[in-house]
Formats: structure tokens, sequence, C-alpha cells
């Protein structure tokens, strides 16, 4: 008989457990959303500066208005944890090159998140700092490389840091005190990686669309990051430049609604519904390309040329432009 209670003591609180875990809204979350879950989640900084986890942040006084504004993300929400952008990519090796910037085996990938104090017991809400579009791809490499590993339980604060504070919210600049975590990956998702053999079928075929997250100067081949062999763009690429990807408001960055995303892929002429792969220069800003068809087109069909048009080049590949003089 005890051993009866026992069993349905456990399965009752199992149960309870269950009942009041948090749902994720999407793959987005408001700062209200947040600010009532915040007990509930694991929040996850991701910095690529990561000395502004504990400065200070930095606001004026409008002089007309004599309203408070953010100039400079400092600080954290309290009760987080600090991603390294740094760490995030590592150096690998691709057919005997060494290819910088690429996702880590699932193995390295568990140790760096564990090393940072998350678990796989509550959901991991991403922080950007929320100033650029290169600092929220920041948070969507990361959370690209979670799902490439079988995470699902993610999300991503819409507005980031800087939206945070603009609120004036309660921040923290006291160094994380984290212990090692327990996550693990759940999966190994090989059909969000896109291979060059792959991206050069759809350059060719044209049947997956070529997606070119990059500012306009580099896709039309007018200057380029230096560890791109080359200038231009794939053949048959379509461009998204990354302004485009989220519309500024209250000293922040807020993502569009899915119509609006929809009607700028459009545009672009990205068909939201089609097989596409994305790419940039080493795949940072193609994270946001990514996450905006898989997540918020809600185009699961959609790949991350890992490794870009770093490896692209490397691989002696040809690129295409507007002649220069």
């Amino acid at each position: 008989m005890k051993h009866i209670q026992l069993v349905l003591a456990i399965f009752i609180a199992g149960f309870i457990a269950s009942v009041q875990a948090v749902t994720l809204p999407g793959p987005v979350v408001s700062s209200d959303w947040l600010a009532s879950n915040q007990s509930d989640v694991q929040i996850l900084e991701v910095r690529g500066d990561v000395a502004s986890y504990t400065r200070t942040p930095e606001f004026e006084i409008d002089k007309k208005t004599g309203k408070k504004f953010l100039v400079e993300v400092g600080g954290h929400i309290p009760d987080s944890t600090l991603l390294d952008f740094k760490k995030v990519r590592v150096d690998r090796m691709v057919d005997g090159k060494k290819i910088k910037y690429l996702i880590p085996e699932k193995v390295d990938f568990e140790k760096i998140i564990q090393s940072v104090g998350i678990s796989s017991d509550k959901p991991i809400i991403l922080i950007p700092v929320g100033l650029d579009i290169s600092d929220i791809d920041e948070a969507l490499r990361a959370y690209w490389q979670f799902k490439v590993y079988g995470e699902d339980n993610i999300a991503v604060l819409d507005g980031g840091m800087a939206g945070w504070l603009s609120e004036g919210r309660e921040f923290s600049t006291s160094a994380s005190t984290k212990q090692n975590g327990t996550w693990v990956a759940k999966a190994e998702r090989k059909e969000l990686i896109a291979n060059s053999e792959q991206v050069a079928l759809a350059s060719k075929s044209g049947k997956s669309i070529l997606i070119d997250a990059r500012q306009p100067v580099q896709y039309f081949g007018l200057n380029k990051r230096d560890y791109v062999g080359s200038y231009g763009h794939i053949a048959g690429a379509k461009e998204l430049a990354p302004e485009l990807l989220a519309k500024p408001a209250k000293g922040a960055l807020y993502f569009w609604d899915k119509n609006t995303y929809n009607a700028l892929l459009t545009a672009n002429g990205i068909n939201p519904k089609s097989p596409a792969i994305s790419y940039c220069n080493s795949g940072h800003l193609a994270a946001g390309a990514w996450f905006v068809m898989s997540e918020l087109a809600g185009n699961k069909s959609t790949k991350l040329y890992d490794g870009s048009l770093y490896l692209w080049t490397l691989e002696g590949r040809p690129l295409v432009g507007v002649p220069l003089n």
C-alpha cells in the first residue's frame, strides 16, 4: 500500500510540474512576457562584447523633452548568464582545409552551453544586445545552432537588452555565478545545414532560392570582407539586406510581423514558401535571413550555408557582381 501511495505521489508531483511548466508563445517573446515568466526560464545573454555584461549602461537626457534615452547597452537581466559569441563558432576541418566560423561538433557545443549554466529543464530565452542587426544576428546564430542540435524550447527576446533597458526594467552588473548546467543535444538536424554542393546545385537549378544576407555593396561586389576570396555574390542569389530584418522603436530593434516579412521577401524576389538557403560572408548575418524564413515566415525548408562565402571562395568557387574599373 505504501509503495502504491509513493508511486501515486511521484506521479501527481510530476503531473503538477508539467502543468505549471511555462510554454513559450513562439520563437520571439516580448519583454512583458519575459518579466512575467522570468523565474520559469533560463536567460542567456549572447554578446560579442562580453565586458558589457558587467558594465553600467549609459543614458542621456533629451534637452527638449527631458526624457532619458539609452546611449550604450550595459549590464544584463538579473539571474541571466553570458554566452560569448566569439566561442559560439569554431575552426573545423572540411575536406582537409581548416575552416573558421563553423558550428561546433555536437559534443563541443554541449560543453559550451553547459559551461555557462544552461540545463534542459526550462525554456531558454536568448537576449541580443538589440541595438544593431549584427548583434541580433549573434543571438539568432546561437538560436540556429541550438535548433540544429534538437533544442526547440527556445526563443529570442524582441528588442533585446536595449529594449529592456529603454523600458526602465531592472538590470544587474554583477558577474554570473552559475554552476555548470546539464544541457544535452536531443538531435543533430543536418537538414538545417547546407553544404557547398547543395549551394552549387541551387545556383544552377534554381530549385532552392539562395538568399544573400549581406549589405548591397557586398552583394554587388563593390567591396568585400578581407577573408572572402573574391567580390560579388553566388550566381542566382537574391539579396535580403540585413537592415530590412528589424524595425527601430523605443531605442531598440524589433521584429516585424509575419505579413510584413512575407511582403519584404516577395518584393526581393524570394518566395516565402520555396525551399531556401541563406548565406553571408561567414554564416553570421545568414542566421538572420534563416530565422526570418524558417521561424517567422514558417518555411521549414530553409537551410543555412555554414562557412558561407569564406568557405565558397576558399574552395575556388565563382562569384558574380558588377564590373569594377
